[in-house]
């Protein structure tokens, strides 16, 4: 069996190590790994690769930055003829990015197999471009790995059959665990002893003068309680520059290589976010969480974990963060299945499949 995995974003390495490493263990699989380039600069590829002990991509696409519709038809123009060329019996595609739905359009029209990884998720909000990438790659994919239940009801309510439908767990704690027992600390040694992480890089809060405006006036507020620590987007820092924004109260960092940031997440007094994944990750190590969102794709990290959406309301921001400073956090719970197995189960789906197929005389 050979199947070809489609990464292209920072999230995306995290997701693809774990199952990369439990297909490894599996005999007669061959694997080929495919780098849109996507993401390009070293701190949100390069160091991503060798700290989760991914192998060098045997293709990348080098397609590099673009509005969505740019990026999404140079990567299918550059990926179909890979999937002409390699003949994978299925391409695994995962998470949100436009790598994503890219290469489910590409291997569809060509009828290859797909399987999607963090299948199911939903914020019920089409302004965000990463919910119609969801939305489109579920439509079109054969399988459908799911990180929790709420996400299997989303996907059956939209009339996608059981029979594709696998719950998992979540791919994204495989990597956090198996990098857990010995996490890097941070190089700098003058971190304060109570500290916001922040981060935050969704269009929707970045690329509005007045919504990034309010939202670093919030940050500043904040500062007054708690130092901020800043790991700053590439596309926030320009932003934040070219609106006229940067203040020196505010520590900014350029992105961190995925060890360092872990570590200064399990210091933090509290994260503050509009990432999805650092939702889950602040999850499963008991860290309170408030999300800069009004929705979430992924509502049971409020639901049962430490999670708090507070949207741009700076009063409830206020008031989330006082629970915490007066030691009355929300506590949370890890989710079923949040056990760093979830790659393991993957490729056991994956090679009952193919032993069915074998057997069927169709593989």
């Amino acid at each position: 069996m050979h199947i070809l995995h489609v990464v292209g974003a920072r999230p995306n390495f995290m997701k693809v190590a774990p199952v990369l490493r439990a297909l490894r263990a599996k005999l007669g699989v061959k694997q080929t790994l495919v780098h849109t380039g996507q993401h390009y600069d070293a701190n949100m590829s390069d160091v991503f690769f060798q700290q989760l002990e991914i192998p060098a991509p045997d293709v990348n696409l080098s397609v590099g930055s673009g509005t969505h519709a740019q990026q999404t038809a140079e990567i299918m123009s550059r990926f179909e003829p890979v999937v002409l060329e390699r003949k994978p019996d299925l391409v695994l595609v995962y998470g949100d990015v436009n790598s994503t739905v890219a290469g489910a359009l590409v291997c569809s029209k060509l009828q290859v197999p797909i399987g999607h990884v963090e299948a199911g998720l939903r914020s019920f909000d089409r302004t965000m471009p990463e919910e119609i990438n969801r939305l489109v790659t579920d439509q079109l994919a054969d399988l459908l790995f799911t990180p929790s239940e709420d996400a299997d009801s989303n996907l059956q309510r939209e009339g996608i059959s059981p029979e594709k439908i696998h719950c998992v767990g979540n791919v994204m704690i495989d990597s956090l665990v198996h990098l857990l027992p010995s996490p890097a600390e941070h190089p700098k040694d003058d971190l304060p002893e109570r500290y916001a992480l922040v981060t935050l890089h969704r269009p929707s809060n970045v690329d509005d003068r007045q919504n990034l405006k309010r939202i670093l006036a919030s940050l500043l507020e904040v500062n007054q309680e708690l130092v901020v620590i800043f790991s700053a987007h590439p596309r926030t820092r320009q932003r934040i520059e070219e609106f006229g924004l940067a203040s020196s109260q505010l520590r900014l960092l350029d992105p961190l290589p995925y060890t360092e940031f872990i570590a200064l997440q399990r210091r933090a007094t509290v994260v503050i976010t509009d990432s999805g994944g650092i939702q889950e990750e602040t999850t499963y190590l008991g860290i309170p969480c408030l999300t800069l969102r009004n929705n979430t794709e992924r509502p049971i990290t409020a639901s049962l974990g430490t999670n708090v959406l507070v949207g741009h309301d700076a009063d409830k921001l206020r008031a989330e963060l006082a629970k915490i400073l007066a030691g009355k956090a929300k506590l949370g719970s890890i989710p079923p299945l949040w056990d760093g197995h979830a790659g393991e189960r993957i490729a056991e789906v994956l090679a009952r499949k193919s032993t069915t197929q074998r057997a069927a005389g169709l593989h």
